[in-house]
């Protein structure tokens, strides 16, 4: 286990690095699918949800009723490309018997602690087609590439840190592949296959497709599909939700679905919050056509992310305050320079000229009749 962990990093860390940082906040709620990018070194991101969910009792043994608090927290240490997280779920289960009587009781604790990783193996890179203005087709033209997604892989570890309910009684791994088409700058298709609880008596095998749809700078909303299979039971559930972007670094959710869990089935409703603490800095350095060092990044070229959340940002930019003299004219506008103009000449002048003129001239002749 060891010697394969150190190959899995030694690989990482030959492989290129890219950035996969974004000016605003990145997060996978209020879905259960995963992005295959990373939140990038100096991000630590909390995601939080607060959960219901209720079922009918059918089997003789079932939790019908469930609520808690789930907490995924994600960061970057060493690669861009490279995520670290780790997600816990403390929760309250109401556990039933159904025989000749039903019974019930409830069993407080942990359900799940999951340590795992994610690696960005291959990002898609899209045409720029604002540019094209030869052709109208062109500009408008659906990008094929945008039908190749961007992969990443996923490695996770089961503690078993749980309560008896969920107990395995086995640390696991757990191991899938992140998928995510980016058809356009506003709409995305994310696929999801895991293959969980490896080793245990009941090893799962799990999927998620989830599409979501930016209809404005600060609102979107998605619908999403997943199902669980192993050998005791089948489940399946479909959902839909909204996430509101408060601020480059908060986003609020909320989500609903509908379980069908083997013979029984139910509802589940989620409220959550997502908020990063940004210490991002980037070691790549970008300079002018001068040599000159380019601090600011505001007019480089951006990927997916740059051009999605390009029209949201600019909503949280502060505006220059206009400031007003006394007079109450704005003292930032542009004003053209006073032209001097030079008075007219008037009549009474030209008249003066004209007789001064005359005199010179009469002068002139006496002095030469002297002579």
């Amino acid at each position: 286990m060891k010697t394969s962990l150190k190959l899995f990093f030694y690989f990482i860390s030959i492989l290129s690095v890219s950035a996969q940082y974004t000016d605003v906040i990145n997060s996978n709620r209020p879905g259960f699918s995963e992005s295959p990018y990373s939140v990038s070194r100096g991000v630590y991101q909390l995601e939080t949800t607060f959960f219901y969910r209720s079922a009918s009792i059918k089997p003789t043994f079932s939790i019908p009723k469930s609520q808690g608090f789930n907490l995924f927290f994600r960061t970057s240490f060493f690669l861009d490309k490279l995520e670290l997280n780790t997600q816990v779920t403390y929760q309250k289960d109401n556990v039933a018997f159904k025989n000749i009587f039903t019974s019930s009781y409830n069993a407080y604790g942990v359900s799940n602690l999951l340590i795992g990783g994610k690696y960005l193996l291959f990002e898609q890179e899209y045409e720029d087609k604002s540019k094209e203005i030869r052709s109208w087709k062109r500009r408008f033209a659906f990008d094929k590439k945008r039908l190749i997604p961007s992969v990443a892989i996923y490695l996770g570890i089961n503690t078993d840190v749980v309560n008896a309910v969920h107990k395995t009684g086995a640390i696991t791994p757990k191991i899938g592949v992140l998928l995510q088409n980016n058809l356009s700058n506003y709409f995305n298709i994310i696929t999801n296959f895991f293959y969980d609880k490896i080793g245990s008596e009941a090893p799962e095998f799990s999927f998620i497709v989830s599409s979501t749809y930016n209809y404005t700078d600060r609102f979107s909303y998605f619908f999403e599909t997943q199902g669980f299979y192993n050998k005791y039971q089948n489940n399946l559930n479909f959902g839909t939700g909204l996430a509101y972007l408060f601020s480059p670094n908060l986003q609020i959710n909320t989500s609903v679905r509908h379980l069908a869990e083997g013979n029984t089935t139910g509802n589940y409703a989620s409220v959550g919050v997502s908020y990063r603490f940004d210490r991002h800095q980037s070691d790549i350095k970008y300079f002018d056509d001068y040599g000159n060092e380019i601090k600011s990044q505001k007019n480089l070229k951006k990927g997916f992310f740059g051009r999605l959340f390009n029209k949201t940002t600019r909503l949280f930019k502060k505006k220059n305050k206009v400031t007003k003299n006394k007079k109450g004219t704005n003292q930032n506008k542009r004003t053209r320079p006073k032209r001097v103009r030079k008075k007219p000449i008037t009549r009474t002048k030209k008249k003066r000229k004209k007789k001064n003129k005359k005199r010179k001239k009469s002068k002139n002749k006496d002095k030469k009749d002297n002579k």
